[in-house]
């Protein structure tokens, strides 16, 4: 049988709708950026391998996300993992899982969570609005054995401190530190890749 891994992309977010279009209007658009590129959650499922199903479901309106509405299809994605699944949360989907187990009891039995540079609390240049974390990780950290938290020491988005306030509140997380990932935008991720198979 295969082991399922259930990836949730990053995203952003606003207190409210005026400082939405604000950030739109004060964006620059950047050639590079409009060109399609593929970036690892594109290419794991080949770099892990026929023993793995990956999923990594387009949660409703990354650009100006609401935790309700990533709740609400975080929910129907539910009941088609299997005992065991792997979670993955890459930055704004690093805190909707850390928030999401930390208020909700998880139906199925969990291998192992991989935090991939997820912010603890509002960012420099971003605040984390309804993604906000509960004042308690406990329920987390008491659903699951195996916590991983990734963080690169260059990352300019989620500074580094940021995984030891997480370490701080996950007695069950282990802490992987990288140099050079910055926000973890490259093609591939070995790394990631050899701390799943490695479970």
């Amino acid at each position: 049988m295969k082991r399922q891994v259930l990836i949730i992309h990053g995203g952003t977010t606003f207190s409210n709708y005026e400082k939405y279009i604000d950030y739109l209007k004060n964006k620059i658009a950047d050639i590079d950026k409009l060109q399609y590129r593929i970036d690892w959650k594109d290419s794991i499922s080949e770099d892990l391998g026929n023993k793995y199903q990956v999923l990594v479901p387009r949660m409703p309106n990354s650009t100006n996300s609401r935790y309700e509405e990533w709740k609400t299809w975080f929910e129907k994605i539910i009941p088609l993992c299997k005992n065991g699944v792997i979670l993955v949360g890459h930055s704004l989907g690093g805190i909707f899982l850390a928030k999401y187990l930390s208020k909700n009891n998880f139906p199925k039995k969990i291998k192992a969570v991989y935090l991939i540079a997820a912010p603890y609390e509002d960012l420099e240049f971003e605040e984390l609005a309804d993604f906000s974390l509960p004042n308690s990780l406990s329920k987390f950290n008491n659903q699951v054995d195996n916590i991983f938290l990734i963080q690169s020491k260059d990352d300019i988005v989620v500074p580094v401190d940021h995984v030891y306030m997480y370490n701080n509140e996950l007695s069950n997380s282990n802490v992987v530190l990288f140099e050079g990932k910055a926000h973890f935008k490259q093609e591939h991720f070995p790394e990631l890749v050899k701390l799943i198979k490695s479970l």
